[in-house]
């Protein structure tokens, strides 16, 4: 049975991307020219057909999008995995209001598949904690997902 395969974001996908959430992004390193992967969690769905995320502006990730900018965001939500294929591109090189110095990537959706293995089903998805200051990772957490929003 062949995995689903849709052009842009489906409904639940769209949803849990409306919030600060663990998701992989893979790129192709601009040295090696090999895969790269990067846990990430500033994402926000914009529309069904574009994700944007954060990141440092000393992030490799920047480098690597900049020499080629094919990118997968891997996320597990809605009982599965799925893999976003698209094009990616830095919207703003610094992210406007926030402290920390951010830049803004938009990805283009190409495709949206389902790549869970056949019989199976998500039960528990990823949950993480911040380490550092409670108080100060919400208040950064809130000050980017806001920026993004804007944007």
């Amino acid at each position: 049975m062949a995995n689903q395969v849709e052009p842009k974001l489906i409904k639940p996908l769209y949803d849990e991307l409306q919030k600060e959430r663990f998701v992989t992004l893979a790129t192709v390193d601009h040295e090696t020219g090999g895969p790269n992967v990067s846990a990430i969690s500033w994402v926000l769905a914009k529309d069904e057909s574009s994700i944007f995320f954060a990141v440092d502006n000393r992030s490799r990730i920047l480098e690597n999008i900049l020499k080629n900018n094919k990118v997968v965001i891997n996320l597990i939500a809605n009982e599965s995995t799925y893999s976003i294929q698209g094009d990616a591109h830095i919207k703003e090189e610094r992210l406007q209001d926030v402290p920390l110095k951010l830049a803004l990537v938009e990805v283009t959706i190409k495709e949206v598949r389902d790549v869970m293995f056949y019989g199976s089903k998500i039960v528990t998805e990823v949950l993480y904690d911040k380490t550092y200051d409670k108080k100060a990772a919400d208040k950064l957490d809130k000050q980017v997902m806001d920026a993004m929003k804007k944007a």
